[in-house]
């Protein structure tokens, strides 16, 4: 996986937008204003991503490339290394995941109008 790929996957979901909200250094992707994912410039080979509690712990168990995110809520927040175990279609599959968690907590009404995008 690269910076370019997982950008892509980002904004392969259904009306994310990207920015960069903190510094010129972390782009994040979001959905209905809320962020699922981000990436840091100066380590284009580490992601993070929104997670649901219980299977950030079992990810971080499983895999060596999947750490508690530093500077995010490590329960919910995964950071990932690309190109170490985790599989590219792990991490498109991750990415997902992601989104869905943040659909999860919208009001009913945008939550079903995103899903059937």
């Amino acid at each position: 996986m690269n910076i370019e790929t997982f950008r892509e996957i980002c904004l392969s979901m259904p009306e994310t937008t990207e920015d960069f909200p903190f510094d010129e250094n972390v782009l994040v992707f979001r959905v209905a204003g809320k962020i699922f994912a981000g990436i840091s410039m100066d380590k284009p080979n580490l992601a993070v991503m929104k997670c649901d509690s219980t299977k950030a712990v079992e990810l971080r168990e499983q895999y060596s490339a999947i750490e508690g995110a530093f500077h995010w809520n490590k329960k919910y927040w995964n950071q990932i290394w690309f190109n170490s175990d985790v599989s590219d279609r792990m991490i498109a599959d991750l990415v997902k995941h992601a989104y869905a968690e943040v659909l999860k907590k919208l009001p009913k009404k945008e939550r079903e109008r995103l899903q059937n995008l």
